[in-house]
């Protein structure tokens, strides 16, 4: 037999769904207008101080804010409340944008590549990059990194896969802005191929990490299970509550940064209806406040004729 519970059963989910969304939103806007800040001044001086290494980085930081509005656009979906199209949420949103994110990136990526290759294939219109250049790309390593580490102390205490995804992206904005510095530096000390050598690897480094996010996402949207080690946690949890006498056919699939659960539980046979069903509710309701559970779907299964509700009909 199969069951739902009260909507206030879903209430630890809800509550942690709107955490993650507000913070969210209030570490995506302050990627905002750092990115725009950086972008605006990182292309300006790019074009006057002719370093085409800086100029690939604007072009990043551009790319991150692109990136910071799709990630607020999926917030905004995320946290919209269950409706009769989408009995579970809107959670997905997430994996969406993660996934939208990883192709932006391996798109941008690719383009600063194939960009740094033409350079390279004529060495000879390579020109020397002003002192500007250098001062510009400390000042956006500094930004990046500071940027990198708030928004991953906010993406961990809420647990946001999400919101890890694009505090790595900054990560990945300060490796190329350290890149691009020891271009310019290279191209100040008369090796004026440095430059757009630094380009090359950041443009590598940005296609490599879209196609690791993407590639995740993807797997995220085709339902795939939590790791070993959450699944196991979540079974200790079902099989100590009272009156569970085993558990299994237990699965997970991830919506957004949560996670949806089936699992049968063994129960004495004994037990009326009743008893059965308050057993799977107290199981149920453990498991969302120990667990980023979204929901727990539970079929109670009589302990002693374990396979009986299986079998066909003589």
């Amino acid at each position: 037999m199969q069951f739902s519970l009260p909507d206030d059963e879903h209430e630890d989910g809800a509550d942690l769904a709107r955490a993650r969304a507000r913070a969210a939103s209030r570490s995506t806007w302050v990627s905002v207008v750092v990115n725009l800040v950086l972008t605006t001044v990182q292309i300006v001086a790019g074009v006057l101080s002719k370093s085409q290494g800086l100029i690939a980085d604007g072009i990043h930081s551009l790319s991150d804010l692109v990136a910071d509005f799709v990630v607020l656009l999926a917030g905004h979906h995320s946290r919209k409340d269950a409706d009769e199209d989408h009995p579970y949420g809107h959670q997905r949103f997430e994996n969406a944008a993660s996934l939208v994110l990883g192709a932006l990136l391996l798109a941008v990526g690719l383009g600063m590549v194939g960009s740094a290759i033409l350079k390279l294939e004529n060495p000879d219109e390579i020109a020397p990059v002003a002192p500007l250049a250098l001062w510009v790309a400390g000042l956006a390593l500094l930004a990046k990194e500071t940027l990198f580490r708030y928004m991953l102390a906010v993406a961990q205490r809420v647990k946001s896969s999400m919101l890890v995804a694009n505090a790595w992206h900054a990560r990945s904005d300060a490796a190329s802005s350290l890149v691009v510095g020891l271009g310019i530096v290279g191209n100040l000390a008369g090796y004026p191929l440095l430059d757009p050598i630094a380009a090359l690897i950041v443009g590598f480094l940005v296609a490599r990490m879209g196609w690791a996010f993407g590639w995740d996402a993807l797997h995220d949207l085709m339902d795939r299970a939590v790791d070993e080690t959450e699944v196991a946690a979540i079974r200790e949890t079902l099989a100590r509550t009272p009156g569970v006498s085993g558990v299994h056919d237990l699965r997970t699939r991830k919506m957004g940064d949560m996670i949806v659960v089936d699992a049968h539980l063994e129960v004495d046979a004994t037990l009326t209806v009743e008893a059965g069903h308050d057993i799977a509710v107290e199981a149920r309701r453990r498991v969302l406040q120990r667990h980023r559970v979204l929901n727990l779907m539970t079929h109670v299964d009589p302990w002693r004729r374990p396979d009986r509700d299986h079998e066909p009909a003589a």
